[in-house]
């Protein structure tokens, strides 16, 4: 070599680090000019600073028993979170967290310079998958904010800068607590549950502050990718992924090795339940408290010509209702309406998870394990099952017709524009469905016109309880399954009465001067109708047929003559207004003798809500559902309060307690004492045909109802002994009452009793057990 060529080496070597000093110094410019652009929103999406400050969260509401458990939540289809605080949250989440996701997310400002530089070199250069990964908890914040799904990798590539610029802004506005926080209400852990509190609920049935270690760290490791560690489908996966979990918190010195291989032993166990509001407690409750609480303003011609009934209903409850219609009537601080899908609301209910409870599990063990396999014996080879057998087939048949074409799928099908014949021929093709049983759902095949005929042999009730002094509903059963009987018995539903009107006629002959002791003959009686007609009920018993009897004695044995008496000597008009001011809503209530036995239409929970009137000194309570909600904030900005009006005398109401504790000491209601011995009052009804059974029952701080029916008023027990009241609904009473009494933390006791009563108040006018009118014929009505 000679002396030029030495010389030249050294100046290309500085000519070579001078480039490269120079192609460092533009990517540094052309990074930062990038990052500029990027943080002035030149290039990509950049949230403006009070979206920065005020991420657009959407958060489910959450509907809260009295008692302070999660009944449910109302939400858009992919926004099932509910918010939970930083310090409702376990340790061991924030530990599994940080020790997996970002060992120093303390120390950096966004960005972890030593993870992106290991993740550059061994993931980008060396091209290994176990490098793990630079982003930092906020840049997967960020992501999860701001960044949409890519579609190939360069687009995921260009999105990083964006999201590391963000990331930098929110350590900036946030402080490390709200950053967890944020992460977690915002993540998507699958299966409907977004947001921790939700998925510790759906997987391990637990709020997340009361998570163990190996709860938490399962669903640290699902942050990972919640659709492939799927703990459902997936359940060795997630285990691995749990203990990789485990050993990260081992190595971030959050737990000791000990405690590492003793929670690896731990099998995966889940609590599972999918979050749905067909399913779950107080289902039918729930639905008619979203229905209301985000009802509009009603105008006439929203309603069809037949819909005046609705119409009215509707206009009374937006002016008198402070919770119907509340999301239109009240508004946010940005002036907003509250949009109970999105705002993260918590509604405090009155209703009591126990109590509920207990309601669905009568409801489930006297109808579905007791009633109905009764009726399904009765209808059994009948040609015109389910419908009574004082049908024809062509009646049935029409019935059924009306029922298709009242469908859903007739309608879609109908829209769709298919033919008649073709809608029919597809109602006739066999398919196979999953279809509800008592004891759990059944796949099978069937067409669908039989399923419709077999949705109809099932028994429906409707059953609410509530306090009567401030009108708290602590139980509320619409219907045998939400997820297959979705109309609403309790509260929605209406149908005839039976013998349960008759305490509104005592009432107002208690108003006219009549007292309980008033005594009159035990014969047919005789009353002319306004159109001339002449107008005999008849009695189901002959039992004292022509002995002079006191009034408490015929509401005792639900005489039909005596109601009649009674309907003679006053006024069916004011029968009528008084049934009004007893909380009954119906319009269309003729004003008629034969008012007396109950033939108008009535809801479970407007009877329900009339009785508390007579425990109440004459007040009657509206049924309150809510007690106040929270913004997602925890301030309260509602409250609600009970609402009473005086319906008749304290000195009526008194009289009427003497007389329908009579109905259960020595009447028609003497069943209750089957079940309990507590202080109880109430009145047992059964429609013509036995279409409907009632019962409604009160102890001093209990109103319960109950109805039971089929779908169709022509769908009923053939005979009295299984379809009268007292067989249909009033069990389902004594079976709620029985668990409520043996629940002590529920503060109900058997021995609560009314203020001093004189029982014996008209002398001895009961009925000897062994009497053809005693204990042994209970059964009638």
């Amino acid at each position: 070599m000679n002396q030029g060529e030495v010389k030249s080496a050294p100046r290309s070597i500085k000519r070579l680090v001078r480039w490269l000093w120079i192609a460092f110094g533009t990517f540094v410019v052309l990074c930062s000019v990038l990052f500029c652009f990027i943080a002035w929103g030149w290039i990509g999406y950049m949230p403006e600073v009070d979206e920065l400050e005020n991420p657009n969260y959407k958060f489910a509401s959450e509907i809260l028993s009295s008692d302070g458990k999660t009944l449910g939540t109302w939400s858009l289809s992919k926004e099932n979170r509910v918010y939970v605080g930083y310090k409702d949250m376990s340790h061991s989440l924030i530990d599994a967290l940080i020790a997996t996701e970002d060992v120093r997310f303390e120390e950096h400002s966004g960005i972890d310079i030593r993870a992106l530089g290991r993740a550059i070199v061994k993931r980008g250069i060396f091209l290994q998958k176990n490098a793990g990964g630079g982003s930092t908890i906020t840049q997967q914040l960020s992501k999860q904010l701001y960044s949409p799904g890519a579609g190939n990798f360069m687009e995921r590539l260009f999105q990083k800068p964006i999201e590391w610029v963000i990331a930098v802004k929110l350590e900036r506005y946030y402080t490390k607590e709200e950053l967890l926080t944020m992460y977690f209400n915002k993540y998507d852990f699958g299966n409907n549950a977004v947001g921790i509190k939700t998925a510790a609920n759906t997987y391990f049935s637990k709020d997340p502050a009361d998570l163990t270690i190996e709860e938490a760290a399962t669903l640290v490791g699902m942050c990972k990718n919640s659709s492939l560690f799927n703990p459902v489908r997936r359940r060795e996966l997630v285990e691995q992924r749990r203990n990789v979990v485990l050993d990260q918190m081992r190595k971030a010195d959050y737990i000791t090795e000990e405690e590492r291989d003793s929670l690896m032993q731990i099998p995966l166990r889940l609590k599972f339940h999918r979050v749905d509001h067909k399913e779950g407690l107080a289902t039918y409750f729930r639905e008619y408290l979203r229905i209301i609480m985000t009802a509009k303003e009603p105008h006439r011609e929203d309603y069809a010509s037949w819909q005046t009934q609705k119409f009215y209903e509707d206009s009374l409850a937006w002016e008198n209702n402070p919770l119907y219609g509340w999301c239109s009537k009240n508004r946010k601080k940005d002036g907003t309406s509250y949009n109970i899908y999105t705002d993260g609301l918590k509604i405090y209910t009155t209703i009591d998870s126990h109590m509920q409870q207990y309601a669905e599990e009568a409801v489930e063990e006297h109808v579905g394990h007791y009633l109905q396999p009764l009726f399904f014996k009765e209808k059994r080879g009948k040609s015109t099952a389910p419908f009574t057998n004082q049908l024809t087939r062509e009646q049935v048949k029409d019935i059924m017709m009306r029922s298709v074409r009242q469908s859903e799928r007739y309608n879609t099908m109908r829209n769709a524009g298919y033919s008649e014949s073709d809608i029919l021929k597809a109602f006739k093709t066999p398919e196979q469905m999953s279809v509800f049983t008592w004891h759990g759902v059944k796949d099978t095949v069937m067409t669908p016109m039989d399923s419709i005929k077999y949705y109809k042999f099932f028994l429906r009730a409707g059953f609410m309880s509530m306090d009567p002094t401030s009108g708290a509903v602590k139980a509320y059963v619409g219907g045998p399954n939400y997820a297959f009987f979705q109309y609403d018995m309790a509260e929605v539903g209406r149908r005839q009465v039976g013998s349960t009107i008759k305490p509104f006629l005592y009432a107002l002959a208690m108003e006219n001067g009549f007292t309980p002791c008033d005594v009159t003959r035990n014969v047919p009686q005789t009353l002319i109708t306004a159109a001339g007609e002449s107008w005999t009920p008849r009695n189901t018993s002959s039992k004292r047929y022509g002995e002079m009897v006191t009034l408490k004695w015929g509401l005792a044995n639900s005489n039909n003559w005596i109601s009649a008496y009674l309907m003679s000597r006053l006024n069916a008009s004011s029968l009528v207004r008084l049934i009004h001011r007893f909380g009954v809503k119906n319009r269309n209530i003729v004003a008629s003798p034969s008012l007396c036995l109950g033939p108008c239409e009535i809801s479970v929970g407007e009877m329900v809500s009339a009785y508390t009137a007579f425990v109440n000194n004459g007040l009657r309570c509206e049924p309150m559902l809510v007690t106040k909600i929270e913004d997602n904030e925890g301030n309260v900005i509602a409250t609600f309060h009970p609402q009473m009006e005086e319906v008749i005398s304290a000195s009526s109401a008194s009289k009427m307690l003497t007389m329908l504790r009579a109905v259960i000491n020595e009447g028609t209601g003497m069943r209750v004492r089957r079940y309990t011995s507590a202080d109880v009052g109430g009145k047992t009804g059964t429609t013509q045909r036995n279409s409907d059974g009632w019962f409604v029952g009160f102890t001093p701080k209990l109103v319960t109802g109950c109805w039971v029916g089929g779908e169709d008023r022509d769908i009923h027990f053939d005979t009295m002994f299984y379809g009268q009241g007292a067989a249909m609904a009033l069990p389902i009473w004594g079976i709620f009452m029985k668990k409520v009494f043996a629940d002590k933390s529920l503060g109900y006791s058997e021995s609560d009793v009314f203020p001093y009563l004189n029982n014996n108040v008209c002398g001895n006018d009961s009925i000897p057990a062994n009497s053809p009118g005693g204990i042994d014929s209970i059964f009638s009505e």
